[in-house]
């Protein structure tokens, strides 16, 4: 099935987005694109799709991973910087073998 990590950091930015926004989940995606050929998504969500989704329970926070992401990022780690030039999610993936500068695209 797959398995991500994700920091407590991420997990209490995440929290107040999704109490700012009145939204259940928070749903993490691969898709192609970006400059290095696939690209995350990172998005507030209050549809569960319980056939594709897989999720992932997290100190009372569920993050949902659609079953053809979760091979992109099967062991990967999401972070929230929070730095001089701006704050972002970001993700430590074991299974990209290139990232471009920014973070938010890889390739395999």
């Amino acid at each position: 099935m797959g398995n991500i990590n994700i920091t407590d950091k991420a997990i209490s930015k995440i929290q107040e987005v999704l109490a700012s926004q009145g939204m259940k989940y928070f749903r993490i995606k691969v898709k192609g694109g970006g400059c290095s050929g696939f690209q995350y998504i990172f998005k507030s969500d209050n549809q569960l799709n319980s056939e594709k989704d897989i999720i992932f329970n997290f100190k009372n926070l569920q993050i949902l991973v659609d079953k053809n992401s979760i091979e992109f990022i099967d062991q990967a780690e999401l972070d929230y910087k929070d730095e001089l030039i701006g704050s972002s999610f970001s993700i430590s993936n074991p299974n990209a073998k290139n990232s471009c500068g920014c973070g938010s695209s890889f390739s395999i």
